[in-house]
């Protein structure tokens, strides 16, 4: 290992930081994706059933739903952070951590994954509805029997998407104090020059995005009906 202690002569030292700030970003990425996905598959199966022409229209509920995913995408993650630190800190009691950050993580990726699945869903044959509607089945039944089995290959798509995103912004929370891989490339490694210390940090992050792409591929590929 001499040749890493050449090119990463600081990073060398920090072998526990580096495993615990590994550990709070998938800590971070789990328990968000778990929350945000359930929260977004709601949303963005709502949104494909209760829009003009779906089998629960519904322009209020669709107006109300669209607006709330249109308005948390559209502020900047940054200034998320900022503006919910009083409902981060009501729920969590503190505005400051890794387990703070899942607040505003998952208010920010929520209404991403919501938009992804709606546009996932919309691809789905409207042939196939309209056949599982003239066999009688009700609007649980074609959600679950129709949207979401015949989808399941770009709502995976979907969810390996917004996971990468999501990793995006759990280091983006670590900068500013949510700990995990951010925090330590860029209060670590970006404030003590120690860039050696940011480009692990980096290429960690890679492989975690890398491996998210290549299980989320495999899994698409098996499930694609049309492959």
């Amino acid at each position: 290992m001499s040749w890493f202690a050449k090119y990463f002569p600081n990073a060398v030292t920090m072998k526990s930081d580096f495993i615990q700030a590994t550990g709070e970003t998938l800590y971070m990425t789990l328990i968000t994706a778990v929350v945000a996905g359930i929260l977004g598959l709601v949303i963005g199966v709502g949104l494909i059933v209760t829009q003009p022409g779906g089998i629960l229209e519904n322009r209020i509920i669709y107006n109300i739903f669209d607006k709330i995913v249109n308005l948390c995408r559209s502020i900047p993650f940054v200034i998320l952070l900022a503006v919910i630190a009083p409902l981060t800190r009501l729920i969590v009691g503190t505005a400051i951590g890794t387990t703070a950050a899942i607040v505003p993580l998952v208010i920010g990726s929520a209404p991403f994954y919501a938009r992804q699945i709606q546009n996932a869903l919309a691809e789905v044959d409207h042939g196939v509805i309209e056949a599982a509607e003239s066999v009688g089945s009700g609007p649980m039944g074609i959600i679950f029997r129709v949207y979401l089995k015949e989808g399941l290959a770009d709502i995976i798509r979907s969810s390996v998407l917004t996971l990468i995103s999501l990793i995006d912004l759990t280091a983006m929370a670590g900068a500013i104090g949510g700990g995990g891989l951010g925090n330590l490339a860029i209060n670590v490694g970006y404030s003590r020059f120690e860039t050696d210390v940011t480009v692990l940090a980096m290429l960690i992050i890679l492989v975690i995005v890398f491996a998210i792409q290549l299980v989320g591929d495999l899994l698409a590929r098996r499930v694609d009906h049309t492959a």
